[in-house]
């Protein structure tokens, strides 16, 4: 199953983007997305940032894979461990 993360762009050098994705941050390159900016919401696969979605896609988005996951499942589900606090 291949599945996109929702996160948020919080800094972009060049072409890179670094996500913020459930407290953690990670690198995606915007090559695919247009006019991405600081703030805005993306979904990110393979390292690469697919489409800008809303502030309450994305929300939604992470409450269902946390809801997937279940507490029992820390980082061992689709999101690496969304749920856990950091």
């Amino acid at each position: 199953m291949c599945l996109s993360i929702p996160g948020k762009i919080i800094e972009i050098n060049d072409d890179i983007a670094t996500v913020s994705i459930g407290g953690s941050k990670v690198k995606a390159g915007l090559q695919l997305v247009e006019d991405a900016g600081i703030g805005d919401y993306v979904l990110v696969h393979s390292g690469f940032a697919l489409q800008r979605i809303s502030e309450e896609e994305a929300e939604r988005t992470l409450e269902l894979i946390r809801e997937m996951e279940g507490p029992g499942d820390p980082g061992n589900g689709p999101s690496g461990g969304l749920h856990q606090q950091h």
